[in-house]
């Protein structure tokens, strides 16, 4: 996972690749998106940012409330899928 996490064109690819497994597996956008909230979370709190890019969504992270946090969490989910 830490090679993933070190380059952010990886980490979209993987993220992507995650997505669109969820989808076929029938998981919904609002499940998907949901889940995306909770493992940003779990970064925040677990995972120190391996590159410029992770370092800035964790800074907006931070400063975001809870509805922003979800919004980021939405967002990711579709960089993800166009990037899978």
């Amino acid at each position: 996972m830490s090679t993933v996490l070190k380059n952010f064109d990886t980490w979209k690819q993987f993220l992507g690749e995650r997505v669109k497994h969820a989808e076929r597996s029938g998981l919904s956008e609002e499940t998907i998106s949901h889940l995306a909230y909770e493992i940003g979370s779990f970064l925040d709190e677990k995972v120190d940012p391996q590159n410029a890019s992770n370092r800035a969504l964790k800074e907006l992270w931070d400063v975001g409330n809870e509805e922003e946090r979800k919004t980021i969490a939405r967002l990711m989910v579709k960089l993800a899928k166009e990037n899978a």
